[in-house]
């Protein structure tokens, strides 16, 4: 079986996505073949497989972005729909597409879950500088949510305003612009300094959950230099 329609992603014109404002994204329908999401929409991890992250703090005074989370690694004891599709995001037609509508290469890729429940946001803010870009699948459906509950990612236009070290809410954007998030959509962006996006507070029944898969984008030397820092930062910690 194959998730990703290839023949979509090879017909997203680059010019449009870059030339998208306030910065580029795109929020197509169907890059996933119909059969694909339904068999990953059926298999989704479940919460029990999940780390609850929760009142963490965040840089610049944002609020704590609460959710239910799982990193993708080899092995994972999840659905061998989940490895195949991670499989076809890691190969060379998927990393084709991105390197051309970013126009650049030398980056890897991160995959994760985050389920978000009732009461759950994510603050407006800008990625950290490692990351490139972001593109976020959607497994909200009639059968599972009801869209007034929310969960559709927003992309914000501040108009040059604040900085990205900054704390704003939704209200103080010139403009909002709601990414599609029901059904068989996904949500691609290009990080840029003021690439600002939210959603807004979740307001789904105890026991839903928004269900993404994301995939990070990352530069590869800054997110290496990340991983190097943090190794011996712990190093030096057993040696205190």
């Amino acid at each position: 079986m194959e998730y990703l329609d290839f023949d979509k992603l090879e017909a997203i014109d680059t010019k449009t996505f870059q030339q998208a404002h306030p910065y580029p994204w795109l929020n197509p329908m169907g890059l996933l073949t119909q059969a694909g999401y339904e068999r990953l929409t059926a298999t989704l991890p479940s919460t029990e497989q999940m780390t609850p992250m929760f009142g963490i703090q965040r840089s610049h005074g944002q609020k704590a972005h609460d959710r239910y989370a799982l990193e993708y690694r080899e092995g994972l004891d999840i659905d061998d729909a989940w490895h195949e599709f991670a499989a076809e995001l890691m190969g060379k037609r998927y990393r084709a597409f991105i390197k051309r509508l970013f126009g650049r290469g030398r980056f890897q890729f991160n995959l994760h879950w985050h389920y978000a429940p009732t009461g759950a946001s994510v603050s407006p803010h800008c990625d950290a500088t490692r990351k490139l870009g972001s593109h976020i699948f959607y497994f909200s459906n009639p059968d599972n949510w009801d869209p007034s509950w929310g969960g559709d990612t927003l992309i914000l236009d501040d108009g040059g305003r604040f900085s990205r070290k900054s704390a704003p809410d939704f209200e103080d954007f010139d403009r909002a612009y709601a990414g599609e998030s029901m059904g068989n959509y996904s949500l691609l962006f290009q990080r840029q300094e003021r690439s600002w996006h939210g959603v807004r507070e979740i307001t789904c029944p105890e026991g839903h959950y928004r269900k993404v898969f994301i995939v990070v984008i990352n530069d590869r030397l800054r997110a290496t230099l990340r991983r190097t820092k943090a190794i011996l930062m712990r190093e030096g910690a057993r040696d205190v």
